[in-house]
C-alpha cells in the first residue's frame, strides 16, 4: 500500500510538470509573443521559411526566436494555420493559388493586377499581410531538352502546335484540373497533343531527361530545370496565371512586433525564379538541409553584415 501511494504521488508530479509544457508550433501555453513560421513539405517553401526564421532571429539579437512548422501538405492547411491562430506567418504563399482558393476569385492573368486584389483581399477578409514577392514565381511551365527544342525549332508553346506527335509528360492533377489545366489549355491554345502520360509530377523531369518524353509540364522552379539543362517555353499566350511567392503574416503580429516587417520585405525581389530553381536543386539533388541552403543564401548576399560594412541590414 505505502508503495502504491508513493507512485501515485510520482505521478501527480510528472502530471503536474506535463501539463506546463508544449510542444512548440502546436499551440499549448506558448508565449503570446511566439512567431511562428509555417512551411509546405517542399524544398521551396521550408528554404524560404528558414531565411524568415534566420533573419529574424539575426535582426532582433535573438530576442525573437521563430518557431518553423514544417511539412505542412497545403496552402489551405497554411491559411487555416494562420486563421485559426495556430500560427501567424507563412513563409511562402502563392497568390495564383490563394487568389482562387482563399479568397474565392476567378484566376487574373496579369501579374500586377493579381498581386493587388490578393494583397487587398487578404487585408479586409483576413486581417493578413500578403507580402510583395520574393521575386520568383512557380508556375506550371512546358518544357523540352535542349536537343528537342533545336530539332523541332521550338520557343514558344505555340511552337508545339506543329507537332502534336510529340509525347507529353503531365502531373496527374492537371489533366484534369479547371481553369488552368489542360482542357483549358486546348481552348487557349486551338491544339491537342496526340499521346499524353499522366504521372507523378517528380517523374516528368526523369521521364525528360531520358528521351521517354520530348515535351513535359512541371514547375517553373524546379531544380531539375536547371540539373538537366532543359529549355522552358514561352507562354506566348499567357495561359498559365501568375503564382508569384509571397511571405504572409496576420496584422496582429505585425502590430506586436512592428520591427518584423522591415524584415520580412528585405527579401522582396531579391530571388529570381533562375535562383530559385538552383536553390532548391542544393536541396533535392545535391541532398542538403534547406536551412543550410537558406543560411549560406544569406551569408552569400551579406545579410548577416552589419550597416557600416555594406550589407543589406
Amino acid at each position: 500500500m505505502k508503495k502504491l501511494k508513493q507512485y501515485c504521488i510520482v505521478l501527480v508530479l510528472c502530471l503536474t510538470v506535463l501539463s506546463g509544457c508544449s510542444l512548440p508550433g502546436l499551440g499549448g501555453n506558448s508565449s503570446e509573443d511566439d512567431v511562428k513560421i509555417t512551411a509546405l513539405a517542399t524544398s521551396e517553401s521550408q528554404i524560404m521559411s528558414h531565411m524568415l526564421r534566420l533573419l529574424i532571429e539575426h535582426d532582433t539579437n535573438g530576442k525573437i526566436k521563430p518557431t518553423l512548422i514544417n511539412n505542412l501538405g497545403s496552402s489551405t492547411i497554411q491559411h487555416n494555420a494562420l486563421v485559426n491562430g495556430d500560427a501567424n506567418m507563412s513563409g511562402t504563399r502563392y497568390n495564383g493559388t490563394d487568389l482562387t482558393g482563399a479568397l474565392n476569385e476567378d484566376p487574373i492573368k496579369d501579374p500586377k493586377k493579381a498581386m493587388k486584389v490578393t494583397q487587398d483581399g487578404f487585408q479586409k477578409k483576413f486581417d493578413q499581410t500578403f507580402f510583395d514577392s520574393y521575386g520568383f514565381a512557380n508556375t506550371y511551365s512546358f518544357m523540352v531538352t535542349k536537343e528537342t527544342a533545336e530539332k523541332y525549332n521550338l520557343d514558344t508553346v505555340s511552337d508545339l502546335k506543329k507537332h502534336p506527335e510529340l509525347r507529353l509528360g503531365v502531373d496527374s492533377s492537371w489533366l484534369n484540373r479547371k481553369g488552368d489545366g489542360y482542357p483549358g489549355f486546348t481552348q487557349e491554345y486551338g491544339f491537342k497533343f496526340d499521346t499524353i502520360r499522366p504521372m507523378q509530377i517528380g517523374l516528368v523531369y526523369d521521364a525528360l531527361h531520358s528521351n521517354n518524353l520530348e515535351v513535359a509540364v512541371g514547375y517553373s522552379t524546379d531544380g531539375r530545370i536547371a540539373a538537366y539543362d532543359l529549355k522552358v517555353l514561352k507562354d506566348d499566350r499567357h495561359f498559365f496565371p501568375p503564382y508569384d511567392a509571397s511571405a504572409v503574416a496576420t496584422n496582429e503580429l505585425l502590430d506586436k512586433h512592428p520591427e518584423l516587417k522591415p524584415i520580412i520585405d528585405k527579401l522582396a525581389k531579391k530571388v529570381s525564379t533562375d535562383e530559385m530553381q538552383k536553390l532548391n536543386y542544393q536541396a533535392d539533388g545535391e541532398g542538403q538541409e534547406p536551412a543550410v541552403v537558406a543560411e549560406k543564401f544569406l551569408k552569400a548576399h551579406n545579410y548577416f553584415e552589419d550597416d557600416k560594412k555594406g550589407g543589406q541590414n
